[in-house]
C-alpha cells in the first residue's frame, strides 16, 4: 500500500492519575490550566449593588460603575457599554470578583470585575442574583 502524505492526527492527551489514586483527571482544554480548589477559594465572588453607571469619557466600549459591596463603595470599569445603558445598570445586583488586583483602564481606577457571559449571537448577559439580595454576600 502506498504511503500517504497526510499526517496522522496527534494523540489525545491521556488522563492524569488523580491524587491519592482516585479516578483519572481529564486533561484541561488547550491553553487552560486546571485551578486547584485551594486556589479557587482565594477568589472572592460577592454580590454588589450598582449605585451609578457612567460612560467612560475616553473609551467607547467602557462603562464606569460605582458599586456597593457590603460596607465598601468601589469603582469598576467594564467593557459593557454597547450592551447596557447606564439607566439599565443602576440599582441592579451583580456578581463581582471583589479581590482582583486594582488596575487603571484608560485612566480610570478599577477595583474589581463584574461577571458576564457572552451569548452565541454576540450579545452579553450580566451574572445576577435570581431575586433581591443584599450587597456583599459571598457567592458559593
Amino acid at each position: 500500500m502506498p504511503e500517504s502524505n497526510v499526517p496522522s492526527p496527534a494523540p489525545s492527551p491521556s488522563p492524569s492519575p488523580a491524587p491519592g489514586g482516585g479516578a483519572p483527571v481529564p486533561a484541561a482544554a488547550p491553553g487552560v490550566a486546571w485551578l486547584s480548589f485551594a486556589d479557587f477559594q482565594k477568589v472572592r465572588l460577592r454580590t454588589a449593588q450598582v449605585l451609578e453607571a457612567l460612560p467612560h469619557p475616553k473609551a467607547d466600549r467602557l462603562t464606569i460603575l460605582k458599586i456597593q459591596v457590603g460596607e465598601k463603595t468601589k469603582q469598576i470599569v467594564a467593557g459593557i457599554r454597547q450592551y447596557y445603558t447606564p439607566e439599565q445598570l443602576a440599582g441592579r445586583t451583580i456578581i463581582v470578583v471583589d479581590n482582583l488586583e486594582p488596575a487603571k483602564l484608560r485612566g480610570e481606577p478599577s477595583e474589581g470585575m463584574l461577571l458576564a457571559v457572552r451569548l452565541p449571537d454576540g450579545g452579553l448577559r450580566l451574572l445576577t442574583t435570581d431575586g433581591p439580595a443584599p450587597s456583599g454576600l459571598e457567592v458559593s
